[in-house]
């Protein structure tokens, strides 16, 4: 292990070129390897996404990477930096935010609540409720800048629950945004979406990702075709394939093993 990671800090434009890396990364539950020696390199400023069948590893890999799982074996650096002991709150705040399958907002607070919630999280001095309209002030214009971004100013003041689920998404994006990461996990950003939707959250990510790199776990393989610049494929815990969009749909293990399968 101390080879690989020498060889990692010693290459020759690391630092500029890969925003994140994983050396021989491995994860078992009981036996059972749900991700397998995986090594892999995230380009800075691209989109990559992660796709496979259903139990490849794709989510295992989201949460190991991120720390929501404890180490089995292999080595993650960020930014070059070993991360292989950091606390998920600490990964966080060193740039690195992932979003969950299941829509992970606060349904009885306003949009706008929601991302001023997210904006305190790295605050010393505690969340602000009940804190004056002027001393909040600052916290709503950033607020209401990042909701925009995400296509939803016009339901600032109204209840999360009441929004479409693609909006919903939408505003989880917003609340991750607040955190001002350099890279964003998105795990399954579309699934359970119509069509309306699908589209709406696709130009989002197109949107959010020319100012960050993005890493996706995604089953629409229209939306990782129009998005990703770089695909991996999982297969039973293991690297597949990896590659163009038009690389990897051509690999006839890839057919057999993912798209033979009918997802679309």
């Amino acid at each position: 292990m101390m080879q690989s990671e020498t060889m990692v800090r010693n290459t020759p434009g690391v630092a500029n070129d890969v925003i994140l890396r994983t050396v021989s990364l491995h994860k078992a539950f009981r036996g059972f390897v749900a991700v397998k020696d995986v090594s892999l390199e995230i380009k800075r400023g691209t989109v990559h996404a992660l796709i496979g069948p259903n139990g490849a590893g794709k989510t295992t890999f989201f949460n190991r990477v991120t720390k929501f799982l404890d180490p089995t074996g292999g080595q993650i650096f960020f930014n070059d930096h070993d991360i292989a002991t950091t606390r998920p709150a600490d990964v966080a705040r060193l740039g690195m935010v992932r979003s969950f399958q299941i829509s992970a907002v606060f349904p009885n607070l306003t949009v706008l609540d929601n991302v001023c919630v997210a904006l305190q999280r790295f605050r010393n001095d505690g969340f602000h409720f009940w804190r004056s309209h002027t001393t909040l002030k600052s916290l709503h214009e950033r607020a209401l800048e990042l909701i925009a971004d995400v296509g939803l100013e016009d339901f600032a003041d109204e209840m999360a629950i009441e929004l479409s689920y693609g909006r919903r998404r939408a505003l989880e994006i917003a609340t991750t945004l607040a955190l001002d990461p350099e890279l964003l996990l998105l795990d399954e950003p579309t699934s359970g979406m119509g069509r309306e939707d699908i589209s709406r959250t696709a130009d989002l990510i197109r949107r959010v990702g020319k100012n960050r790199t993005i890493v996706m776990v995604e089953h629409n393989l229209s939306v990782v075709a129009d998005l990703s610049d770089r695909i991996t494929v999982l297969a039973r815990g293991e690297i597949l394939a990896d590659g163009s969009y038009e690389q990897v749909s051509k690999n006839p293990a890839v057919v057999e093993a993912y798209m033979g399968h009918g997802h679309d």
